[in-house]
């Protein structure tokens, strides 16, 4: 028998505007990622389940739908001078759709097409041209790593011989029982976790003394012109006891790594509703106010999602920290528990 809720979704899809999807393979998908995937999203748009996709041979609006709502996830990944074009094909076929985690381009592209844009947090970037961890504000991190390798463990890039899948699935399992919500994860602007790293993803594995693996850190690529400019970090796990240090340590070997080998960016991703103030757009004070006190609510941090902490850890890390945006012309609680509901926040 469905449930009350799944008829009022029936029933809400079917108010939805049709939207014409496109039949983007895998491979093309990566192969547009390869040429124009340079935001943290891009390969999580490429790769995630259960997204739908708008454009053509060049490029799309990755999307998802949601109470009769559409969300497009990220920026257009296609070519920067084209995403303008992307966007208002893409709201011309959806009705009014909202953008999440956008970037300041998208962000003015809408507001052109008479959208308002709040921030909805930071995502801190890694300029590894500029960017080290000298000094005495990276002290905490270098002696995360000294520590580490004091006590004797070890960090090593894993292309899959050092985790078994099974290990994995393992330490995955014992992370998801450590958090505040421990039923599901969220999905849409986190797309699911796979034991096995994706295609040209990048994983670095805590050992420890007695030789077990026991937390890892993933990354995912970004891509410019055909060539890998960097990555974001993807996922994080970690058998239940192991050392606070094991991340900041897994995250300063990996960024060190990427230096060394040329790489121009890490992006760490997005802290959600971190440093909410004012957009510099048309935007609603009503979601600007409800955004902030969510990210200061004691009962939100610990009962949701840790807020704070998320922020507070990549600030640990002294990067530029760049805002992000979600866009919308019908900001009603209406479509924002639909977003929440496709997050599965709520």
């Amino acid at each position: 028998m469905p449930s009350l809720r799944n008829r009022f979704d029936v029933f809400m899809e079917g108010r939805a505007a049709r939207v014409p999807t496109l039949d983007l393979a895998l491979e093309d998908r990566l192969k547009l990622l390869r040429r124009h995937g340079d935001f943290s999203l891009a390969y999580s748009t490429a790769v995630q389940n259960g997204l739908s996709y708008f454009g053509d041979d060049n490029g799309y609006v990755a999307f998802a739908s949601k109470m009769g709502g559409h969300f497009a996830l990220g920026d257009p990944v296609a070519a920067p001078d084209e995403r303008g074009d992307y966007i208002r094909r893409f709201v011309e076929a959806a009705g009014t759709p909202w953008f999440v985690q956008i970037g300041e381009d998208t962000a003015r592209t809408l507001s052109g097409l008479g959208y308002r844009i709040n921030r909805m947090g930071i995502d801190t970037r890694l300029d590894l041209a500029r960017h080290d961890f000298s000094g005495s504000r990276n002290e905490t991190v270098r002696y995360s790593e000294r520590w580490l390798f004091k006590k004797g463990y070890s960090i090593i890039e894993d292309d899959g011989g050092v985790a078994s899948l099974e290990h994995v699935k393992k330490l995955s399992a014992e992370w998801l029982s450590e958090r505040i919500v421990k039923r599901w994860e969220m999905r849409f602007l986190n797309r699911p976790f796979d034991a096995a790293a994706g295609e040209g993803m990048r994983r670095f594995t805590l050992v420890d003394p007695e030789g077990q693996s026991v937390a890892l850190l993933d990354f995912d690529p970004l891509h410019r012109d055909g060539e890998v400019i960097g990555y974001t970090t993807s996922f994080k796990r970690k058998l239940v006891g192991t050392t606070p240090h094991a991340e900041v340590g897994l995250t300063k070997f990996a960024v060190d790594r990427f230096r060394r080998e040329g790489r121009s960016v890490v992006t760490l991703g997005l802290s959600p509703l971190a440093d909410i103030k004012a957009s510099g757009f048309s935007e609603s004070g009503f979601w600007r106010t409800m955004f902030a006190r969510a990210y200061d609510s004691k009962s939100v941090n610990s009962r949701i999602f840790n807020l704070q902490g998320q922020a507070a850890f990549k600030r640990r890390f002294h990067g530029e920290e760049e805002p992000t945006y979600i866009a919308f012309k019908k900001g009603s609680v209406m479509e924002m528990t639909g977003l929440l509901r496709l997050c599965k926040a709520v």
